[in-house]
């Protein structure tokens, strides 16, 4: 009776995410009508008793616990993709940050099933809430409530991208304008404690110079109610576009950053989150590169890496090869190191 009723969870959760991607054809009148039509589905976008409780629970962990880092996630995904991988990233957090909290915005993950998945890491003691946003209280007082506003009123076009990527882009700067601390891409390892990181966002990419050509949004650490976090903001709802993959993400802190100045916050290498880029990641899969050039990959990555983005767009297919640099580096920053 309970794996029925966990399935019947499952395909409920499925279709209200299928209610989040528009059909492809669409022009862009009739992408509008769609919203409107399928407006009812979207649970993240509703206000209900358990959303409204938001502010309250998140308050609670940082009043009730010492907070060496507070992390947050986003994961509007249906719960049973959350998966091994996923869950990889959880403890390398906690091996370096074991008196960290870590809060991952989520309806789906706010369940009885999604308590379960993480019940090993919170009987070790680790500070972990998963907690169903409220976006109406995290928008308020920011640019992106008149976003929000005109996308439920049907006066905005949600493009052809899901709207739950471009939710989650928009969601990780309110939640940091909010309370402060490190927003997080769930496909991470972490290899070293951020608490002396302020105010940082890496550097994808750089040239000869060692300017920075790209910047990403798979990490982001600022303090409440900074300043560039609200411009951020300010450009998401201007000029959004949801046709264009990238454009409300990693393009728009890039945009932005190039614009202004004086806003107080450092750009990190590209060696700091993102060593390897993502046409290239497979060589930290693949076991059958040069013995030495893994050891001492992993040993420079040890060193001066905070933390490897495993760009899961590109490698969530890639088997983690025993040997490989990211068995190895899995295999050092696991708690419980179970399904390695």
């Amino acid at each position: 009776m309970k794996e029925e009723t966990n399935n019947q969870v499952y395909l409920k959760e499925e279709e209200d995410y299928a209610h989040l991607v528009p059909p492809y054809n669409l022009l862009q009148q009739e992408r509008i009508s769609w919203f409107k039509k399928n407006l009812p589905y979207f649970e993240i976008l509703k206000s209900t008793n358990i959303s409204r409780k938001f502010n309250g629970r998140v308050s609670e962990l940082f009043t009730s616990h010492y907070c060496s880092v507070q992390f947050f996630m986003t994961w509007i995904s249906p719960t049973k993709s959350f998966g091994k991988r996923e869950f990889l990233t959880l403890e390398s957090l906690f091996k370096a940050h074991p008196k960290g909290c870590l809060i991952i915005l989520s309806h789906t993950l706010d369940s009885p099933s999604g308590t379960m998945i993480f019940k090993p890491l919170v009987e070790l003691g680790y500070r972990i809430l998963l907690v169903t946003p409220d976006l109406y209280f995290l928008f308020e007082n920011t640019p992106s409530k008149s976003w929000f506003i005109d996308l439920k009123n049907g006066k905005k076009d949600p493009g052809k991208i899901p709207l739950a990527q471009n939710l989650s882009n928009l969601i990780r700067l309110a939640v940091l304008y909010k309370y402060g601390g490190v927003y997080l891409d769930t496909d991470f390892i972490i290899l070293k404690d951020f608490s002396r990181l302020r105010n940082s966002i890496g550097a994808q990419s750089v040239d000869r110079n060692g300017n920075w050509t790209r910047l990403n949004n798979a990490v982001l650490i600022f303090d409440k109610s900074h300043p560039l976090v609200y411009k951020f903001m300010e450009e998401f709802a201007l000029n959004f576009d949801g046709n264009r993959w990238g454009y409300n993400g990693p393009y728009l802190i890039s945009r932005v950053v190039e614009k202004v100045k004086y806003y107080n916050f450092s750009i990190l290498p590209p060696r700091a989150f993102y060593p390897m880029n993502w046409i290239r990641i497979k060589g930290f899969f693949n076991a059958k590169n040069d013995s030495r050039w893994i050891e001492a990959k992993v040993l420079e990555l040890n060193e001066k890496t905070y933390g490897v983005h495993l760009w899961n767009r590109q490698s969530k297919s890639m088997k983690i090869e025993q040997g490989s640099i990211i068995d190895r580096l899995i295999s050092t920053h696991c708690v419980i190191c179970n399904d390695i």
